[in-house]
């Protein structure tokens, strides 16, 4: 079992930065990949980011490419997604999840993750 916590969701003016941490236990954290989801009120949970292992590759949607960074820190088991240029349309609850099996192909999928948190909402104002 992996158990995932994020923190850092708020309320931030349209322009503004937020930064989210996603912390895991249970396992040995530099074996999972890490993904990070969101999901708007009425719409379907839908990708942003995520990072294999090593912390080697990443991979972004288009909608937060070039305002959006993830990174991690296998040392102290968490995982980030700095959000800059926040936009209206970036209001989501945002959830990190972990998954050992990842390949290239399946970062992008929420069906392909096995460990899910919680959840953090992030609201922006225009």
């Amino acid at each position: 079992q992996v158990q995932l916590v994020e923190s850092g969701g708020g309320l931030v003016q349209a322009g503004g930065s937020l930064r989210l941490s996603c912390a895991a236990s249970g396992r040995t954290f530099s074996n999972y990949g890490m993904g990070w989801f969101r999901q708007a009120p009425g719409k379907e949970r839908e990708f942003v980011a995520a990072i294999r292992r090593s912390g080697g590759r990443v991979y972004y949607a288009d909608s937060v490419k070039g305002r959006f960074t993830i990174s991690r820190d296998n040392a102290l088991n968490t995982v980030y997604l700095q959000m800059n240029s926040l936009k209206p349309e970036d209001t989501a609850v945002y959830y990190c999840a972990a998954d050992a099996s990842l390949n290239s192909g399946s970062y992008y999928y929420a069906r392909e993750y096995e460990y899910w948190g919680q959840g953090t909402q992030v609201t922006v104002s225009s």
